[in-house]
């Protein structure tokens, strides 16, 4: 199975200009004393009176960017993203907010409408992330396990409603703590034709699949979460430590079909490996365990690509297709080198490994999966480092396959 993301390349030139009016300086509150207008008498000047609750070089500004893209199991899509970057407060040492509103819809009447937010509260007391989506898919499912063949490949539809969030609050500088919660609704799943090699669909003889996870599913988590957030930038960070830890306890108590608990550990590094920022070492780790009962839809994957808030907006072994390989148990190490080339273009080369198994010890050295690539990146928002991507990967018994996304893989 190949798919293929294409990014609509005529219209960086336009997003280039709507990207440079987002840099553009502003005027300073103060004005030469003969430039202001003097007041009539008895009238208040009623603008000197409003005070904007963004700095002024920090409005936030809704651009949409055209997004389209071919893939195998969806044929042509078409959507858009609005992408807004914003500050609360004047103090510019709060990092800046953001938030990611992505729709498109497909020849084969799939869609998908996802809202991922993160947002730094005034003075940073707080730290409040999530994600409300909708999907109507239609993905190849390969089995559960670390060694499925290609040609087990199966069509698989599915709809999905994923609400998921987070609210911290600031315990010591850069550390917060609270809860998360996480809440999947699928329906309507639908295998399709056979698998690649002519056989049953692989869905439905999968032996480690069982009758109720075939059938509509609610899993609803709850759990503690801590978060310590040293990056400069959020959107594209050239220095600096990021560690999400949580637990979710997903049981009937909360409306869950399944009972299990999740553990999962997000821990990424930044360094420059220069004396400017002009070359980036972006490293990651992310492993997720569970324990208890997990239906499929809820497996640790290698090869996250829809992004979204339970990986932390991270995409994960870039070149494997979308949890080509999932099981209860998951790690992946992923490392970037950042280049800056000229003008509003870097390059970047990147390479990842991982593994899944039923249980940690059923890790094997020799069954340790690999995905790798390089690409380059569009400076769409100079001032808050809002990055086009366009990545060229691939991976394990998947063959390479452009990929086309806003903002950085991690």
């Amino acid at each position: 199975m190949r798919f293929l993301y294409l990014p609509l390349a005529l219209v960086f030139c336009g997003l280039a200009r709507l990207g440079a009016a987002q840099v553009a300086p502003t005027t300073t509150d103060a004005a030469p004393a003969s430039s202001v207008a003097p007041l009539t008498p008895g009238l208040t000047n009623e603008a000197s009176k409003k005070k904007s609750m963004f700095a002024p070089s920090d409005k936030p500004s809704f651009i949409p960017v055209p997004i389209a893209f071919y893939q195998q199991e969806t044929g042509f899509a078409a959507g858009a993203a609005i992408l807004p970057v914003w500050r609360f407060g004047t103090d510019t040492t709060v990092r800046k907010s953001n938030a990611r509103l992505i729709a498109w819809y497909s020849q084969e009447k799939q869609s998908t409408i996802q809202l991922t937010h993160t947002i730094f509260a005034p003075g940073e007391k707080f730290f409040i992330s999530g994600e409300l989506s909708r999907y109507d898919q239609k993905l190849f499912y390969y089995g559960i396990g670390n060694d499925n063949s290609a040609s087990a490949e199966s069509e698989l539809t599915y709809k999905l409603v994923i609400f998921d969030e987070r609210a911290l609050a600031r315990v010591a500088p850069n550390l917060f703590a609270g809860l998360r919660y996480r809440f999947t609704n699928t329906t309507d799943i639908q295998p399709e034709g056979n698998a690649d090699n002519g056989a049953i669909n692989s869905f439905l003889t999968d032996p480690r699949l069982d009758s109720r996870e075939r059938n509509d599913t609610k899993v609803s988590g709850l759990g503690p979460a801590l978060l310590y957030d040293g990056r400069d930038n959020v959107l594209a960070t050239y220095r600096g430590a990021f560690v999400d830890a949580h637990m979710l306890f997903n049981g009937g108590a909360l409306g869950s079909d399944f009972t299990f608990t999740r553990y999962q550990l997000d821990a990424r590094y930044f360094q420059p490996l220069t004396t400017s920022n002009n070359t980036i070492l972006a490293l990651q780790y992310l492993t997720q365990l569970h324990t208890g009962d997990v239906p499929f839809r809820e497996l640790g994957g290698l090869g996250a690509n829809l992004g979204g808030a339970l990986y932390n907006n991270a995409g994960l072994m870039r070149g494997l297709y979308e949890t080509r390989f999932r099981d209860r148990q998951m790690m992946t190490f992923q490392a970037e080198i950042r280049q800056k080339l000229f003008w509003r273009i870097d390059g970047v080369v990147f390479g990842a490994a991982g593994q899944v198994g039923y249980k940690i010890s059923d890790y094997t050295f020799d069954q340790t999966r690999l995905a790798g690539g390089a690409g380059l990146r569009f400076r769409f928002n100079r001032r808050d480092r809002l990055n086009i991507r366009l990545d060229y990967a691939g991976g394990t018994h998947t063959p390479p396959s452009i990929y086309f996304a806003v903002g950085e893989a991690f």
